[in-house]
């Protein structure tokens, strides 16, 4: 098991790397302990059997003598596609430490969403159906920030990539034969958007859920979350460190004004009472309480899981979802979300289910649907949509 520690062998591999069409790529990280993901191991691999195809870059033991650069330039290259599995959390630790987005991307979780391997298809699931292989998780939890990494570790982190290989070659396959690789480009088009992966602390309050929807109450709230975000991001810790969602709303719900009121709090942590944590709570609550009129933000009364859908339509459609999903072999989930669904049957069009491919699969016939243009059938152990 080669394990890379400087920039040398590291620019050496991904030389090698461009000589083919595809390079698969995992990473493991730690952020228990801070807001940003440490990184602490990349694993890649690229087509061929030999030990030298796949690698351990290490940037722990690396150090100084270790920059990722030539990794950055082998995500740049647009004739090298970078396969991940389920890629969300390894492209924002590469986003946020270098401003990169490996591109052409490909995600093996969506396409196997695509080809029938149902909602999700954990890595393990695919090693097995796909590869025929098994993999040893017992060090999935393990800490990797800590050094010498043992020998499973190191055999269960090249395993993330190796089996990758197969994997994606199957499904990449698959997808040129249902014609389906472009379904697979526009769901992957939001993890490629830079966007995805920034945090604005003015927008950290629509995350938190509650029931209360008064406007005051979410003045308070968004300057309240601002805050944390803020605090969280500066100083590189978890924000449940500086406080918790629940401590959150419950300030929200009090409105302290004073170090004494602050005192009172009964979900605030202790750190919290005091120094610049506790006056950037109180700052927050004024600035809410002080928010005009005009400026409060206000819940929209037809956001998804809000409205008032006919329970009836929303049923039928589900059951639509249902037999379109097992006739494409598409996951559900990825054709539509049950908020989806109770928007459709509450009147409502702006879903992602009406456009793109999910129109052709499922959206335009469940649009046929509310209208009562068509009606469903039982034929056998399938349900058909018919004219009426």
């Amino acid at each position: 098991m080669q394990t890379i520690t400087t920039t040398e062998d590291l620019a050496a591999f991904c030389e090698a790397a461009r000589a083919h069409d595809y390079v698969t790529v995992d990473t493991e990280f730690m952020r228990e302990r801070t807001y940003y993901a440490k990184l602490c191991l990349i694993q890649l691999a690229m087509p061929g059997t030999g030990d030298e195809t796949a690698v351990l870059v290490d940037p722990v033991e690396g150090g100084e003598a270790l920059s990722l650069a030539p990794l950055y330039d082998l995500f740049r290259d647009p004739s090298v596609v970078k396969v991940f599995h389920a890629a969300r959390q390894d492209l924002e630790i590469f986003a946020v430490a270098e401003g990169v987005i490996p591109a052409p991307l490909f995600d093996t979780q969506v396409a196997a969403m695509v080809c029938g391997f149902g909602d999700q298809a954990g890595y393990e699931t695919l090693v097995k159906r796909i590869a025929r292989a098994s993999v040893d998780k017992s060090s999935r939890f393990t800490d990797w920030s800590r050094r010498p990494l043992s020998d499973a570790q190191k055999t269960y982190a090249l395993a993330d990539v190796t089996h990758l290989r197969q994997i994606y070659e199957y499904l990449a396959a698959r997808l040129d034969e249902t014609g389906r690789s472009a379904w697979v480009e526009e769901e992957l088009k939001t993890l490629a958007d830079p966007a995805t992966y920034r945090t604005d602390p003015a927008e950290a309050w629509r995350r938190i859920k509650t029931r209360n929807t008064a406007p005051r109450f979410l003045a308070i709230l968004r300057e309240l979350a601002r805050f944390r975000e803020s605090h969280a991001q500066a100083r590189d810790v978890p924000r449940s460190r500086v406080f918790k969602d629940d401590a959150l709303l419950e300030l929200a719900a009090t409105k302290p004004q004073t170090m004494q009121d602050l005192g009172r709090a009964r979900l605030l942590l202790r750190e919290a009472r005091k120094g610049e944590i506790a006056e950037g709570i109180l700052a927050a609550v004024k600035a809410g309480l002080d928010c005009p009129q005009g400026d409060l933000p206000r819940v929209a009364q037809d956001t998804h899981g809000k409205v008032q859908a006919n329970p009836a339509i929303a049923d039928m459609l589900r059951v639509l979802l249902k037999a379109r999903s097992d006739q494409s072999g598409v996951a559900a989930r990825l054709i539509a979300s049950a908020a989806d669904l109770d928007h459709l049957a509450a009147g409502g069009r702006e879903v992602p289910a009406l456009s793109g491919w999910r129109r052709e699969v499922f959206g335009e016939d469940a649009l046929r649907l509310c209208r009562g243009e068509i009606g469903l059938v039982v034929r056998g152990e399938d349900v058909a949509a018919v004219p009426l």
